[in-house]
């Protein structure tokens, strides 16, 4: 016999959404959609019922928003929810809340007027919902205040740090900047995240950490103290320009269907930094970013993964760590310290 189907229940205030989701999944032979809900009350009673592996969870409903709801679930009865939120500035927000509070991943709302984006749209729902059903979902603390437990005597200032992150991302890397001092060196991140929403991500982070954070601009030049986030749906690389690394943004195609791809950014900052560099591959679905630490440990870049028991889903980095691309697997406390510590230390 084979695994027991993911059962999901799906919460979204339009009938038009529930059906075609409810539809989209029930082709999968590893799905079953348990339930459907139009609004949080609804919902709270069906997973008593049901006891469903994974929500779906609109962000906009009646009588209680998703935030709320999603807030007082992760309270009461942890569970792997995916958010179901609208590709703007404004979900964006939201959406990046929800992941705060301890959702496992989002999905954009379904192009229910364009046929021909079911099919993709559908094997994305698919894919996120079985991955969330593994998901490790804990309750999420409130963010820290930006600190650092003490100073890292740097044996030179050029260096050059790279962080490569997808599912259960965004809180991760977060969490990393918020241990950096406002002095640390220069870093790039590569989140797998859509265009609308890398620009609120890259605020939140600056909020939550000493450094300046901000979206990465082509022909930037990589600044002591800052760190630069990929824009969504651009590639990031780094490269030398005389005495200094500055950013590259690309529009070329997706590499392992990731634009801005882990891989990518990896590579140049072998290419370019090599042992100058340090780069740590965080929780994520998928393999992307494995080639890329394996380049740079061969350049001589200090290379490190999430662990599993710290990651929300232990693919990218479990990928690292299966073709040898790793110098060390810490938790993700551990992480922003190793990034820092200067060649030979241990």
């Amino acid at each position: 016999m084979g695994a027991r189907p993911v059962r999901v229940l799906i919460v979204d205030d339009s009938a038009l959404v529930r059906a075609l989701m409810s539809e989209l999944l029930g082709v999968d032979p590893g799905i079953e959609v348990v339930g459907t809900a139009a609004d949080p009350f609804i919902a709270r009673d069906k997973i008593k019922q049901l006891s469903p592996d994974v929500l779906t969870l609109d962000v906009e409903m009646p009588r209680m928003d998703g935030l709320t709801f999603l807030r007082n679930l992760m309270r009461l009865r942890p569970m792997p929810v995916l958010m179901v939120s609208s590709l703007t500035e404004a979900g964006a927000q939201v959406t990046l809340d929800a992941l705060a509070l301890g959702a496992v991943d989002f999905i954009a709302k379904p192009k229910i007027d364009v046929a021909r984006g079911l099919a993709e749209y559908g094997s994305v729902l698919v894919e996120k919902v079985k991955q969330a059903a593994k998901a490790r979902v804990a309750r999420i603390a409130p963010p820290a205040t930006p600190g650092y437990d003490g100073p890292i005597a740097y044996r030179t200032t050029d260096r050059l740090l790279a962080i490569g992150a997808s599912t259960g991302g965004t809180e991760a890397i977060r969490e990393v900047l918020a241990q950096m001092p406002a002095d640390a060196p220069a870093t790039v991140i590569v989140q797998h995240i859509p265009a609308a929403f890398s620009g609120p991500f890259a605020e939140r982070l600056d909020r939550h950490s000493r450094m300046t954070v901000a979206e990465a601009v082509d022909q930037q030049p990589l600044l002591t103290g800052h760190a630069y986030v990929a824009p969504g749906g651009r590639h990031l690389r780094v490269v030398r320009s005389g005495a200094r690394w500055i950013c590259r943004l690309g529009d070329d195609d997706p590499v392992r269907r990731h634009r801005p791809s882990v891989d990518v950014l990896f590579q140049s900052v072998a290419a370019h930094a090599g042992r100058n560099a340090s780069a740590a591959l965080l929780t994520g679905m998928g393999d992307d970013g494995a080639a890329g630490l394996l380049a740079l440990r061969r350049a001589g870049a200090r290379t490190i993964a999430q662990d599993e028991a710290t990651s929300v889903v232990w693919g990218m980095p479990g990928a690292a760590v299966g073709i040898g691309a790793t110098d060390e697997v810490v938790p993700l406390e551990q992480v922003a310290h190793r990034l820092l510590a200067v060649p030979g230390d241990r």
